[in-house]
């Protein structure tokens, strides 16, 4: 009798053994590490989330429902939630301001489980985790930081496996833009350079600007300043004398300020007529893969000529948002 209970026991330790055990269990408090090195305890899954920043992670990890607050720039500039938006009306959020003047009244009437920010003004985020609320501050400076925040929120929105399909697609075309430019010798490629909100504010060594750049095969002369940007002169910018620019997709110029102010008409991307302006597109989202692709095509057409951007990101908005990229696209 007692062999045959031992058997029993056995038995049922190897079918429970067969069985993966999950990630995370629905009502687990989960202690999250933010940028800021704050430690987070949040209960999962996040029900009621309010997105300062990060916003173009909503609808690729599909969580709509688990959001009920946004940046008031979301309505303002983010071409998805605004197409969202307008498909399915139902999804429109209260914004509550900015990182830098967040509305703290909103915020107590959605009562949110987790705000998610970024890290530009520490002191809110000290005033709100004051006041009760959990804040998690991002800012990934890498694709590999990009790919662990993605996995995280997949993590605690209870959408693991999206996540990892999001990261998947991502990681797929951003090595497709590797292989290619791998074919492109070092001493072949072009100077690049990354100007943000001013045409002299250079992206620099630090950051996912930098690293799309690279991944696209440009030279970025300004990788040797250890820091995400930095204001140049138009002195430094001779000296360094960029072959290509491209223009932080937010700024309020574009290419033509080059071109109608004479003290830029001596660098090469000036004479060359080879500076562009990328699409509105934050760079912590899944589009950042297509923005290495967009900058690789026009720095290296030739390389390029056989892929129709739009027909690439057609299908990648179509495996990572569920919509069509023909829809609303007006990048050139």
């Amino acid at each position: 009798m007692v062999r045959r209970s031992v058997v029993q026991i056995l038995v049922l330790c190897l079918l429970l053994s067969s069985f993966r055990a999950p990630v995370a269990l629905a009502g687990a408090l989960v202690l999250l590490k933010d940028k800021l090195g704050r430690t987070v305890k949040v209960k999962i899954p996040v029900k009621r989330a309010v997105f300062v920043v990060g916003y173009e992670l909503i609808p690729s990890l599909n969580i709509w429902n688990q959001v009920v607050g946004i940046s008031r720039w979301a309505p303002q500039f983010c071409d998805l939630y605004k197409y969202f938006v307008k498909l399915h009306p139902e999804y429109e959020k209260p914004t509550v301001g900015t990182g830098v003047d967040v509305n703290v009244e909103s915020l107590f009437k959605l009562r949110p489980d987790l705000i998610i920010t970024w890290t530009y003004n520490v002191k809110v985020v000290k005033f709100l985790s004051e006041l009760g609320f959990k804040v998690y501050t991002i800012y990934p400076d890498s694709i590999k930081e990009l790919f662990k925040l993605i996995v995280t929120l997949g993590k605690i929105f209870g959408k693991e496996k999206r996540a990892k399909e999001v990261v998947k697609h991502t990681k797929k075309l951003l090595n497709f833009v590797k292989l290619r430019i791998s074919k492109i010798p070092k001493s072949k490629r072009k100077v690049a350079i990354y100007v943000g909100m001013k045409p002299t504010l250079v992206g620099c060594r630090v950051g996912i600007s930098n690293e799309l750049l690279r991944i696209a095969g440009g030279i970025n002369p300004f990788s040797n300043i250890n820091r995400r940007e930095a204001q140049v002169s138009i002195e430094d910018i001779y000296r360094v004398n960029p072959d290509v620019i491209f223009i932080w997709g937010f700024a309020r110029y574009g290419p033509k300020y080059f071109y109608t102010h004479p003290e830029w008409r001596y660098i090469k991307a000036v004479k060359k007529h080879e500076i562009y302006k990328l699409p509105e597109w934050s760079t912590w989202s899944p589009r950042a893969g297509l923005i290495a692709l967009y900058m690789a095509k026009k720095m290296y057409p030739k390389v390029f000529r056989d892929i129709d951007f739009k027909k690439v990101a057609d299908d990648f908005y179509l495996k990572v948002f569920g919509i069509h990229f023909f829809n609303f696209c007006s990048v050139h």
